[in-house]
């Protein structure tokens, strides 16, 4: 290109007032002291193939090698460094690389055309649950026993002859999309070299005193003993039916009232630490016309337990923050300790709502993320102390839940423990 505008005119122009225009704007351009440029535009026919026109500009990219010409043109040029998360090659590309590569390659084509040299090599992410979970289907492997007997070093060599399974397909594609990226100089997180870099990465930032240790409630898969990430926790993601029970907590003050909450997932009760309501929504105390009792729980709830108001006597009515700082008797003894530090308390959040269950929800701090973020606010667990976490990585209660040590959880649900 020169430094002055190319003018590209149509060798037929039909209408008169487009002639004018025409007329008019290349006499300004001319008394400006431009002179155009005349081009005959091939005619666009009426329909156009653009899967075969986009084939035909893949072909002339090919031919004239355009891509590493950009690179060796731009060399010289400062460098723009684009960090790329990249894909496994043990699954199909979908929509979802397809569009985040997309943006990507306008990305890095930016960058080129604004001055800068941009070296674009594609990767292959090598670790994590899709590798090893596509061998455990393939050999029938249930968990790290069977990996202990097959030993490392050839269950290692099983993932890695699987790690490129799809690699033509995922060249093919990303090519065919019109991203330009080098595959044949490209890198895989599996190299020696790579895992290296990240570890001297992650130690300048531990000298300098950037990194700390924490508490995070994560996805777990007690198959695989590993925490998950919230990526490799959709995979293979299925619902399922879950028990769930209603739950009395008799309150200290007087064990005839009992706050009553509702839980899905049985197998935190052991773990109970606390229950949450709602300060702002309206609570009530009950009568239970059938059994006598006396239940506590959120006003727009009683219909989930009740089928009538012939069913109970209201009692009282108050907000839920009156009811902070009430101490009910713990579920089970393992953890009755924790009592004298604040635990088996009322706590107040906004996160209970009307929609579901009893206005009253359990707190199994280390097993839900709003439980720990509550719990923490409220003191009944600090940071840097140790977790309540009876459950192993497989899955199975501790020696602390001294009824159950052993059992799977998830066979808890369907037993009779919790009656």
């Amino acid at each position: 290109m020169g430094s002055r505008p190319q003018v590209g005119v149509r060798h037929v122009v039909t209408s008169a007032h487009a002639q004018l225009q025409l007329a008019s704007f290349l006499v300004s351009l001319s008394a400006a002291g431009w002179k155009p440029t005349y081009t005959m535009v091939e005619p666009v026919p009426e329909s156009i193939n653009f899967p075969s026109q986009e084939e035909k500009i893949m072909q002339f990219w090919q031919e004239k090698d355009c891509f590493q010409e950009c690179l060796k043109q731009s060399k010289n040029r400062p460098k723009y460094t684009f960090y790329d998360g990249p894909p496994f090659a043990t699954g199909l590309p979908h929509y979802g690389h397809i569009l985040a590569g997309t943006i990507k390659d306008i990305v890095t084509r930016f960058a080129h055309q604004s001055g800068f040299h941009v070296d674009r090599r594609f990767g292959w992410d090598c670790h994590g649950l899709p590798v090893e979970y596509e061998i455990d289907k393939t050999l029938g492997i249930k968990g790290p026993e069977d990996v202990a007997k097959m030993g490392i070093a050839e269950y290692n060599k099983q993932c890695r002859n699987i790690v490129m399974r799809y690699s033509n397909e995922w060249e093919t594609s990303v090519k065919r999309m019109g991203r330009w990226i080098d595959f044949k100089n490209d890198y895989k997180t599996l190299y020696p070299w790579f895992m290296e870099t990240v570890w001297w990465v992650f130690k300048q930032l531990y000298d300098k005193g950037l990194v700390y240790r924490g508490v995070k409630v994560m996805p777990f898969s007690t198959a695989c003993n590993t925490p998950l990430s919230n990526f490799e926790s959709h995979q293979n993601y299925k619902d399922v039916q879950d028990p769930s029970v209603t739950v009395n907590f008799p309150l200290v003050e007087n064990e005839e009232v009992a706050l009553i909450a509702w839980t899905t997932t049985p197998w935190t009760l052991p773990s109970n630490l606390a229950l949450c309501v709602n300060p702002e929504f309206i609570y009530v105390k009950i009568k239970d016309n059938t059994t006598e009792k006396t239940y506590i729980m959120m006003e727009a709830r009683l219909g989930a337990l009740f089928k009538s108001e012939s069913e109970y006597t209201l009692l009282d009515k108050f907000p839920g923050k009156t009811l902070k700082g009430k101490k009910y008797k713990p579920l089970f003894p393992y953890f009755s300790k924790c009592g004298e530090k604040g635990a088996f308390q009322v706590v107040t959040d906004n996160y209970v709502k009307e929609e579901e269950g009893t206005g009253v929800v359990h707190q199994a701090p280390y097993f839900g993320a709003d439980d720990y973020r509550v719990c923490t606010e409220f003191n009944i667990i600090q940071r840097d102390q140790a977790p309540i976490c009876p459950v192993d990585a497989s899955g199975c209660f501790t020696s602390e839940v001294t009824d159950f040590a052993g059992q799977y959880v998830k066979v808890s649900d369907t037993s009779n423990i919790y009656t």
